[in-house]
């Protein structure tokens, strides 16, 4: 089922860690190379300090929402340059590519400067383009940011044709005991300035897939990390922070995947196409049956559905060809020489035929399938901003309809996205016919988010405020205040700014020059609004020789 956009205003709770005292630290016996499942550590660390998402509460997004799919525009890729070093060298290799062939940039999570250093290096010299890796001093615990990472929404009506918004993340509580792991969101969205939300959810992003078209899937895994919660209440925690309907599919059993995450088996690549593993070394066991019914089901709902050979025995390494990494016109595909070269050349074909406007290319995977993930596991997507090159407005008031006196103080607030976070000032406009013209209030303004509009002495009941903003390349963007208002201002013109109303006099010239001598708003009647100048003067002048109708 398709989910439409909807106006999202709820509450619910924020997820994080217990608010009981932590418990202490886990000593890693090769801190360096933290699987994706829990280690023996972790786990005897959780079932005495189960992970749980606290009670506190904070606001979803507001306006429009889009979850952004992996297969729309990106402008990056998130890494955690963690791991042995053959798990860096896959990071390496996958930079390479990310960054010339999926012309987008490479964003790496270094544990030191000297790491930082390290990565950078070690991704040029494998073929990275060196203004697309940026790197930073920030420590986490492990590679998968898949399942710690931030998840990117389009958030707001904004643009000309109220259908853009604004990058904002959707965060939840890691289903592992790694803290510095599950704080990155904070991190990314504060140096970002990216409003973050919070869903009251134990997780693993990498158990979530799902279409720009608004379907989204995951495992039951789900429903077990959370067991205070029903599967219906979860479905709507994921319909009030991302819009999307989700459907719970059964895992693969743990024996076979120990993550039990859906990006394990299926990848979706388009709005109603999607890649499912299958097992015919494992024909009829039950995690063929899974990927057969979710294959299935799939196809009924209109998906055309590509199978690709995935291996995978009870306690033995799960050799997969769908966790893969796919960024705008390229797919990053597991290669693996420890299994049969067939499977990996059936793997390319079958990604071919679904994909067929997209460049493939195999990576070596062996040094890390066995810790129970692949690629997919190992990158956070961050999408491209909604408007391309021009900055993107989202005017978020005044956008009801309401009536305004001459003089009154309106605070005005917007937010904004641009892709190089570049704008460099903002210009507030008036329309009094509906939108079709506009003047002037304020120019040249700071990026602020807000500024005070201050009611010129006018009359319309087709008011429209905008709110333009300019980028340092000179691209620009506006949205407008989403229903008309009314102005209430007195007179039969411009110029009649004084009782008695109707009739152009004395007093309208005594009240003109003493507003505009001492500043007062009531002389303001000429664009552009918020300063007393000649405009105001000629068009007092003339509107007063014009008289009355």
């Amino acid at each position: 089922m398709h989910a439409i956009e909807l106006v999202l205003l709820a509450t619910f709770p924020l997820a994080s860690f217990s608010a009981l005292p932590a418990p202490p630290a886990v000593q890693h016996e090769d801190a360096l190379a933290l699987p994706r499942y829990l280690t023996e550590a972790e786990a005897a660390l959780v079932s005495e300090h189960p992970i749980v998402a606290t009670g506190q509460r904070g606001a979803t997004p507001a306006g429009l929402v889009h979850c952004v799919a992996e297969y729309e525009p990106m402008e990056g890729i998130l890494m955690a340059y963690e791991g042995s070093a053959g798990w860096r060298v896959i990071l390496d290799q996958m930079a390479a590519e990310i960054t010339t062939v999926g012309d987008a940039n490479v964003y790496v999570m270094c544990d030191t400067a000297s790491e930082q250093a390290t990565a950078r290096n070690a991704m040029v010299a494998r073929g990275a383009d060196t203004n697309r890796v940026f790197t930073y001093v920030r420590t986490t615990d492990s590679i998968w940011i898949r399942d710690y990472g931030p998840r990117y929404i389009y958030e707001g009506n904004g643009g000309p044709n109220g259908d853009l918004g604004v990058r904002s993340i959707v965060d939840h509580t890691y289903n592992r005991p790694r803290p510095n792991d599950n704080l990155l969101s904070d991190y990314w969205s504060s140096i970002r300035s990216e409003p973050q939300y919070q869903i009251p959810l134990v997780h693993g992003g990498g158990n979530y897939h799902l279409s720009a078209a608004g379907d989204s899937y995951s495992t039951r895994l789900i429903a077990n990390e959370n067991g205070f919660l029903s599967e219906g209440d979860i479905i709507q925690l994921w319909r009030d922070c991302q819009n999307l309907e989700t459907t719970i599919t059964d895992p693969l059993p743990s024996s076979v995947d120990s993550t039990q995450h859906i990006d394990m088996w299926m990848q979706i690549l388009g709005d109603d196409a999607v890649v499912i593993a299958d097992y015919p070394l494992a024909s009829g066991s039950t995690h063929d049956q899974v990927c057969d019914a979710q294959a299935v089901q799939m196809a009924a709902d209109g998906y055309t559905v590509t199978r690709v050979e995935n291996i995978g025995n009870p306690f033995a390494t799960h050799y997969t060809f769908t966790n893969v990494v796919m960024c705008n016109d390229i797919v990053l595909l597991p290669e693996y020489d420890n299994i049969p070269a067939s499977y990996s050349a059936n793997a390319l074909a079958a990604w071919q035929a679904a994909a067929p406007d997209k460049t493939i290319i195999q990576i070596d995977c062996d040094a890390i399938v066995t810790s129970a993930g692949v690629m997919h596991c190992i990158v956070m997507h961050v999408p491209a901003n909604a408007g391309g090159e021009d900055p993107v407005a989202w005017l978020t008031s005044p956008n009801i309809s309401d009536l305004y006196e001459p003089g009154q103080q309106v605070a005005v607030t917007w937010r904004s996205d641009d892709d190089k976070n570049d704008i460099v000032s903002a210009d507030l406009l008036l329309s009094i016919d509906g939108g079709t013209n506009f003047d002037p209030v304020a120019e040249a303004l700071s990026n602020s988010g807000q500024t005070i509009w201050i009611v010129p002495d006018i009359s319309t009941n087709q008011g429209v405020l905008r709110v333009a903003l300019h980028d340092g390349d000179g691209n620009t963007g506006y949205d407008d205040s989403d229903e008309l208002f009314i102005i209430n201002g007195g007179g039969c013109n411009a110029a009649d700014i004084a009782e008695a109303f109707g009739v152009l006099d004395l007093q309208d010239v005594q009240a003109f020059v003493a507003g505009f001598v001492g500043g007062d708003p009531i002389a303001d009647i000429a664009p552009p609004f918020g300063v007393l100048d000649l405009q105001d003067v000629q068009l007092f002048i003339g509107e007063f020789v014009t008289g009355c109708p």
